[in-house]
């Protein structure tokens, strides 16, 4: 299998993971979570849409792209320790970039620069 359908695969299976254990796939939640899905653009990511009371709430949970061959975590809106997901499905530490990290504080992080 070809490094970018891995991690494809490993990322989508990550959104499915967190969209069940976190009760967003629940038929009677005000607030729904979407896995929207772009393989031929390597852009994938987990929102939430719907009513809490009286606010309309919207956005990403996750934002994950791959860019030149590595994930770029580009948002992680959770308390989750989503690398150690991504590492222990075959991704190496070093084809992980944490895109919502300050780039020159990102040689600090123990994952890719870029």
């Amino acid at each position: 299998m070809d490094k970018i359908k891995k991690y494809q695969d490993v990322i989508i299976g990550f959104l499915h993971f967190y969209h069940t254990e976190s009760g967003g796939s629940r038929p009677d939640s005000p607030i729904k979570h979407r896995i929207l899905i772009d393989r031929e653009n390597n852009s994938f990511q987990l929102l939430s849409a719907g009513w809490s009371n009286q606010n309309y709430i919207f956005g990403p949970i996750f934002h994950f792209d791959i860019i030149d061959g590595k994930i770029w975590m580009q948002c992680n809106n959770t308390e989750w320790e989503v690398v150690d997901y991504l590492m222990e499905h075959g991704v190496d530490r070093s084809d992980i970039v944490l895109g919502f990290v300050r780039p020159e504080a990102r040689p600090y992080t123990g994952f890719a620069v870029a």
